[in-house]
């Protein structure tokens, strides 16, 4: 990896961090709108960027989550998880909105490792937990299609790392 590889995710990681800090109320419950989550996008733009977002992940559980051992776990796993299967869906979607939406409907559903999480974590019902975080993770995420491909048009994340 190069030292730009390397720069540019310790910056997406910070940057995923910093924002995490500012909502951190609304990104650690049942119904979770981790604005952070936008940063999940820019593996659309180059997938170089899977270390960066799974180190602000890694590192926002770490940091701010009330029940950090199962953050570190399954919101890593969750994370890791819908990244791989939008790079493999990359392979076949040439389209960076259509694979924007792609990344979006991966994470939504994945949800249900969360949900798991917190059933654990707290008993809460899983089916109802999977649906409330699932539409938290939507909305974040369709928010974020348009703002990312508006900076990535001024900024061009493909060629940033």
């Amino acid at each position: 990896m190069n030292i730009r590889t390397i720069v540019g995710n310790g910056i997406v990681a910070a940057l995923y961090i910093a924002v995490s800090a500012v909502i951190q109320p609304f990104g650690f419950t049942n119904v979770q709108f981790r604005v952070s989550e936008m940063f999940n996008h820019l593996i659309v733009f180059n997938k170089k960027y899977f270390f960066g977002i799974v180190l602000g992940v890694f590192l926002t559980n770490l940091f701010f989550s009330p029940i950090v051992a199962y953050d570190l776990f399954f919101g890593v796993l969750h994370s890791v998880i819908s990244l791989l299967i939008t790079i493999f869906a990359a392979k076949y979607i040439k389209s960076m909105i259509g694979l924007m939406i792609v990344n979006s409907i991966v994470f939504t559903f994945n949800m249900f490792i969360i949900a798991i999480e917190l059933k654990l974590a707290f008993n809460l019902p899983f089916f109802f937990t999977w649906l409330t975080t699932a539409a938290g993770e939507l909305v974040v995420l369709a928010v974020g299609i348009p703002i990312m491909y508006a900076i990535h048009k001024r900024v061009n994340f493909s060629k940033m790392i």
